[in-house]
């Protein structure tokens, strides 16, 4: 037999509906105030990042190029660079820069010009500098927005600490050749240029050059360009120019390409984080980038060269402590993201996916690797040091010979019979 229901037991099961109903009212009210929110701080940082245009190019990649007027790009929003008067040239070159690149090479495809997918579009013109647009869905991507277009913190290979611990903590993995001990005022390289597959979108591959200053500590000083597939980034599996730079080992300050104020550009051909092409093919075309990096010892800023006759601009002096004298360390070589995913080693390739030991045509290349000395000439480095936190997913291999210098192999498929 039911008991018969009360006005008490009724009141207190409308209390208790209404109670849910508020609750779920409130849930759903603070969940649209947070996604409002956070389109809103999107939308004004895209305002920030994405200056309004002279021109615009759309790429045959689905790239938007902008070109935007010199004195408006994104490195005036800086306030130590409010009064800025742009240094168009660099004082000085590193010298012998133009001798160097006269040697052959054991491959004449290797010379074939490497271009932007954007330029069979068109090209921006003078007075202006091309800046790969950035969208509301490559924000969203990131994990705040204040930390898109940033590294995570400790992800440069330090070659004196192979720690496993270390190495699971910082999901990074690297296979490098490097030099220390001295001071280094620039670095030169010629980097095979590859288009690696990436397992999961939060993961990445690159190659580059690294200048670093400071400590591997909370004050490093780091200055880098090469390489990169980034999904996460970029949206696509594309093979990517870009640089980097931070001057607190990747915490607040520094970013991608011309994601935040810091590089000062004055090429109007070459786009940051824009698409290169063409890509080298197992057994087949072999393509590649030079890039060089140096102090200018003039004005003290640090300058970046794309190729042979694109000097692209300067990260100024201010940015830096360390790097503000010279480089303590320069670093070249692959950089992959390991997030392990289901527990195993990721098989996101570095470098072309395959080993060193298979050579010319199949594994990926650094050659006419050079530093940069206090005279400001181009040197080949002395004892080269190599760095690989797990040889058997990717390793390095040195040489050298008249052709290409110093040099190395690097990289590889990642997880393997041997690399579980």
């Amino acid at each position: 037999m039911v008991a018969p229901d009360t006005g008490d037991g009724r009141r207190w099961r409308m209390a208790v509906l209404l109670f849910c109903l508020w609750c779920s009212f409130s849930v759903s009210s603070a969940a649209r105030i947070s996604a409002s929110r956070q389109k809103l701080e999107v939308r004004k940082h895209l305002k920030r990042l994405n200056k309004r245009p002279i021109k615009t190019i759309q790429s045959p990649d689905g790239d938007v190029i902008d070109c935007v007027h010199i004195h408006h790009q994104p490195a005036f929003d800086h306030p130590f660079l409010k009064d800025h008067k742009i240094q168009m040239r660099p004082s000085y070159h590193p010298e012998g820069l133009l001798f160097e690149d006269m040697k052959t090479t054991a491959s004449k495809e290797a010379r074939n010009p490497i271009t932007q997918l954007w330029h069979t579009n068109g090209k921006c013109p003078e007075d202006t500098i091309p800046i790969r647009r950035t969208r509301e869905d490559d924000v969203l991507r990131a994990s705040s927005v204040k930390r898109y277009g940033k590294k995570k913190h400790r992800s440069v290979p330090k070659p004196t600490s192979a720690d496993p611990d270390l190495v699971n903590e910082s999901g990074h993995q690297h296979a490098i050749a490097y030099v220390e001990g001295d001071k280094y005022y620039g670095a030169k390289a010629t980097i095979n240029v590859w288009e690696p597959s990436i397992q999961q979108p939060n993961e990445f591959s690159l190659s580059q050059i690294w200048v670093l200053g400071g400590s591997f500590g909370e004050d490093l000083n780091s200055i880098e360009a090469g390489w990169q597939v980034s999904p996460d980034l970029y949206g696509d599996n594309n093979t990517r120019l870009f640089t980097y730079w931070t001057s607190d080992a990747y915490q607040a300050t520094g970013c991608y390409n011309l994601l935040c104020s810091g590089f000062v550009q004055v090429n109007n051909e070459i786009s940051m984080g824009a698409s290169i092409s063409p890509i080298s093919s197992y057994r087949n075309s072999q393509y590649d980038i030079s890039i060089l990096i140096w102090k200018d010892p003039k004005e003290g800023h640090w300058w970046m060269q794309f190729g042979n006759n694109y000097v692209l601009g300067y990260w100024p002096s201010f940015l830096f402590s360390y790097l503000g004298d010279s480089a303590s360390m320069v670093e070249w070589g692959g950089e992959v993201v390991n997030s392990e995913p289901d527990g195993e080693h990721t098989t996101t390739q570095m470098g072309s996916g395959h080993f060193p030991e298979e050579g010319f045509g199949k594994s990926s290349y650094f050659r006419n690797i050079q530093i940069v000395d206090s005279s400001n000439n181009l040197k080949s480095p002395k004892d080269l040091g190599t760095f690989t936190e797990q040889s058997n997913c990717y390793d390095v291999q040195t040489g050298s010979n008249s052709d290409w210098g110093h040099y190395f192999y690097y990289g590889g498929p990642g997880q393997n019979p041997n690399c579980p």
